[in-house]
């Protein structure tokens, strides 16, 4: 069995049909149908079955494509590992993060390091906490900034780089929409636009409503905090949001005001899987955000 009969084979599954993959392998038809013949007679199965003019996976063909498809990323990888390496500057990042962290704080560190190292590049991959910690451990992407850090895991290791406070966002015709600072549990009484069970946020501002001594009315559910922020201006509740996630100006601006008791904080970190050798390139983008968090 050859890589050029397994790349063949992928090819065909992904055309559904020979003439098209030969053109775009550039090779003869015949080759193509010639290497995937050897190939079912090597595995000892048929691989496709003739659907009209196309040509279809059998359930067998379609297990073993999930392989093959496996195989070839494992061997991108690969070789990609190895010209990091041989020249970390020209590598690839694939990194991680939360909504909240892609209005300000990604776009920054990201466009901090590529004034040093202009030649890398980045492979963004925006999830949830759960799924993000999901894609690290499975190696679909080398860092996650996520929040909250976890501070014990089996799977995945890290460093916590800031906690940040959370701010009550209010509509600007709230009867505290003029403080500059308020206690939580004056925002008992009104129906809080909340994030939904997916996101960390979530739980960390129950926390903090239960530490003020009330469990709030959710009045509506958002996925992310532009709009959560977008609801509350409207008038449609209150909320809790995290500092960074209300740099953004747009047309529709909740007030902003902090809460002095209990204090609500998250807590972000970057993780990374555990016992587990980073690539040279994203040591390299590692090392540059301990240095910017000056925890390095």
């Amino acid at each position: 069995m050859e890589l050029r009969q397994l790349h063949y084979f992928i090819k065909v599954a992904q055309k559904q049909h020979v003439t098209q993959a030969s053109e775009e392998l550039h090779v003869a038809q015949s080759a193509v149908s010639r290497q995937i013949h050897q190939l079912e007679q090597e595995l000892g199965v048929s691989l496709f079955v003739q659907k009209g003019r196309n040509l279809q996976l059998t359930p067998v063909g379609k297990l073993f494509l999930d392989r093959v498809e496996n195989i070839f990323t494992d061997l991108e990888r690969a070789v990609r590992e190895v010209r990091e390496f041989l020249d970390p500057e020209l590598g690839e990042v694939r990194i991680g993060f939360p909504h909240s962290m892609g209005i300000s704080l990604l776009p920054t560190v990201v466009a901090q390091f590529r004034k040093e190292h202009p030649g890398v590049k980045f492979r963004l991959r925006q999830g949830t906490y759960s799924s993000l910690l999901r894609d690290v451990i499975s190696g679909e992407i080398d860092l996650s900034f996520v929040s909250p850090f976890p501070e014990s895991h089996d799977q995945v290791t890290g460093e916590l780089l800031l906690t940040e406070e959370l701010y009550a966002v209010v509509p600007v015709n709230h009867p505290l929409a003029e403080r500059e600072e308020i206690r939580l549990d004056e925002l008992s009484g009104d129906p809080f636009v909340m994030f939904s069970d997916a996101y960390s946020l979530r739980s960390i501002v129950l926390d903090g409503c239960r530490a003020a001594g009330f469990v709030p009315q959710i009045g509506f559910e958002g996925e992310e905090t532009d709009t959560i922020r977008g609801l509350v201006a409207a008038g449609l509740g209150v909320g809790l949001l995290p500092e960074m996630a209300l740099t953004e100006i747009s047309p529709l601006e909740p007030a902003k005001i902090r809460i002095s008791e209990p204090k609500v904080t998250r807590t972000i970190g970057l993780v990374r899987r555990k016992e587990e050798k980073l690539t040279p390139v994203a040591e390299l983008f590692r090392s540059f955000l301990m240095n910017y968090f000056k925890l390095g």
